[in-house]
């Protein structure tokens, strides 16, 4: 029995998400994932990885949003309207795509009939009995829950792409002004949850002060010299 009742002041019952989960995919396990990601999977994973979209932002992509070396998203959430830059792995992986699609579609990553299990195989247009234009993606779920599990890799969500993003900036040299400014953060403690270091990287950074507080050479020098003069004085 309850003294009162609990939503009279307002108060919310429904656990809330918690944002502080980390988990993200090391170059090993990120090669494993994309080996089993039907091609159009595997594109979008890419485009998550060098960019930190949502998925969201992803599936509704268009052409008219790429251009000067940047993608251009609107207001998304939270987030205000940003510019992410376009490095050239993720050029690559667009220019196929628009190699393929020809002017066929207005979004960027689409799929045609029965390409899910055709990674690699192409033409995809000239296949018998394929739609004549790529298809719109509205959801990846299965696919991706399909390419975890032949991955091997467990505890693992698709919105943690974005924290795969975030970490390996931060460990190849990537300022946190930086990664706030790619992750459309309005306040730099959001965008402190994604700058978790491997434990290898930390290591790495430690041993940077190797030395630092070893003795010198003179020093030794000079205690082995002294130690050296002080042996041959004591009497036989």
């Amino acid at each position: 029995m309850i003294e009162k009742h609990p939503f009279r002041e307002g108060r919310n019952l429904i656990v809330k998400e918690d944002n502080e989960r980390i988990r993200y995919l090391d170059e090993e396990e990120l090669q494993r994932l994309l080996d089993e990601c039907p091609q159009h999977l595997e594109r979008i994973v890419k485009c998550a990885v060098n960019t930190g979209m949502d998925r969201g932002e992803i599936l509704n992509l268009k052409w008219e949003q790429i251009r000067d070396g940047f993608i251009h998203l609107p207001i998304y959430k939270t987030r205000p309207p940003r510019q992410v830059p376009i490095n050239d792995d993720l050029n690559d992986v667009f220019k196929e795509i628009r190699r393929e699609q020809q002017l066929g579609s207005e979004y960027v990553f689409t799929f045609w009939n029965g390409a899910h299990n055709l990674k690699g195989d192409k033409p995809l247009r000239k296949r018998k009995g394929l739609a004549p234009v790529p298809r719109t993606i509205s959801s990846v779920k299965t696919a991706f829950k399909g390419a975890l599990r032949r991955a091997g890799i467990e505890g693992f969500r698709f919105k943690d792409l974005r924290h795969t993003f975030a970490s390996h900036m931060v460990m190849r040299g990537a300022t946190m002004k930086e990664l706030q400014e790619l992750m459309g953060h309005k306040t730099m403690n959001m965008t402190m949850r994604y700058a978790h270091l491997s434990q290898e990287h930390k290591k790495k950074a430690v041993n940077l002060l190797n030395g630092l507080t070893a003795p010198s050479k003179i020093a030794t020098c000079h205690k082995s010299v002294t130690s050296s003069k002080s042996s041959s004085a004591t009497p036989t």
